[in-house]
């Protein structure tokens, strides 16, 4: 509040208002000390401050919730100006987009501008003030001019101001423009007292999602990651090189033994790939001979039979008493 008081030389203080009295006694209070703007800082719950900017008799009035407050004890800064000096002040160009920006722009400027050939001002500009629109939020800073190239400095103090309300008359009236974005202070650390209960909650709950989600492969990995770092031809090239050497190496016997190997597995290789069809037309022709063969064997056992038969009839016409053989049957003939 200190401060704020030495941002403008132009200010009139008075003392505490007690919580009994309503906000509207504010402008009897102005109205005796002949001031048209007003600056009250409300505190709630030595937690939460409050700022209300007022046009007095008629209003309007808006309230700010005061944010991110760094006094100039706190920040020690390297710029420094005159007090009593004049400020100019520089707004964001957000300011000319939205009709309650503009409101706001007015309030600002008949608040924190002071008047010239005021009494307790300096007749020259050593410090800015800026107003910049961020997050729905307006961000305060004072700088000091160095030069005329337009060097700055900051002075300090900072501050953030947020936007509650905006009343047609003055502390009080109709609401003209709320925030939607506006949360509280005690509402937020209702918030986060709720979350710290379910905090055990929270973390069996990602326990269990984590598990259920858990993928099976982390990376997909290549076989030829590991082999071949950098260019793949040369690599091959040196493996090539590589197992030459080592043939060269190895003793004529192993060499031996792996030119005969190799030389199997060629001709095998042959035998399945390029003489596949020539093997089963063998198969085929070696099952026809057979069976040619089989049909000439039961033709000559049919013609042995029959020449058997021939020979009975002769020896029952002629002799008798001879024994006969047919088919591995022995006969016994009478004896003379």
């Amino acid at each position: 509040m200190e401060d704020m008081k030495k941002l403008m030389p132009h200010h009139k203080p008075e003392s505490k208002m007690e919580r009994s009295k309503t906000l509207s006694v504010i402008n009897e209070m102005c109205e005796m000390k002949n001031c048209n703007k007003a600056v009250m800082f409300e505190g709630r719950k030595k937690r939460d401050l409050y700022l209300w900017l007022s046009n007095i008799p008629n209003g309007p009035s808006v309230k700010f919730l005061v944010q991110n407050v760094y006094t100039m004890e706190e920040l020690k800064l390297t710029g420094n100006c005159l007090r009593g000096s004049r400020p100019i002040l520089s707004f964001d160009p957000v300011f000319t987009e939205k009709p309650h920006y503009s409101l706001l722009k007015e309030l600002l400027t008949q608040t924190f501008g002071v008047p010239r050939h005021h009494p307790k001002s300096q007749p020259f500009f050593d410090h800015v003030y800026t107003f910049t629109v961020l997050d729905n939020r307006i961000w305060f800073r004072n700088f000091q001019i160095l030069s005329e190239d337009g060097a700055l400095a900051e002075v300090g103090p900072r501050f953030v101001l947020n936007p509650v309300k905006i009343f047609s008359g003055s502390f009080g009236g109709v609401a003209l423009w709320e925030n939607a974005s506006y949360v509280s202070p005690a509402r937020y650390r209702n918030q986060v007292r709720v979350a710290a209960k379910n905090k055990y909650v929270n973390r069996i709950q990602q326990k269990v999602h984590a598990e259920a989600t858990r993928p099976t492969e982390s990376y997909r990995m290549r076989p030829l990651d590991d082999i071949f770092q950098g260019n793949p031809l040369d690599k091959a090239q040196e493996y090539k090189k590589q197992e030459v050497e080592n043939e060269d190496a190895q003793t004529p016997i192993v060499k031996e033994e792996k030119n005969k190997k190799k030389k199997k597995l060629k001709g095998i290789t042959k035998q399945n790939g390029n003489n596949a069809g020539k093997t089963v037309l063998k198969k085929i022709k070696q099952n026809k001979k057979s069976n040619e063969a089989n049909l000439v064997k039961t033709k000559k056992s049919s013609n042995s039979i029959v020449k058997a038969k021939d020979k009975l009839h002769k020896v029952k016409k002629g002799k008798k008493g001879i024994k006969v053989k047919i088919n591995g049957l022995a006969k016994k003939s009478p004896q003379k």
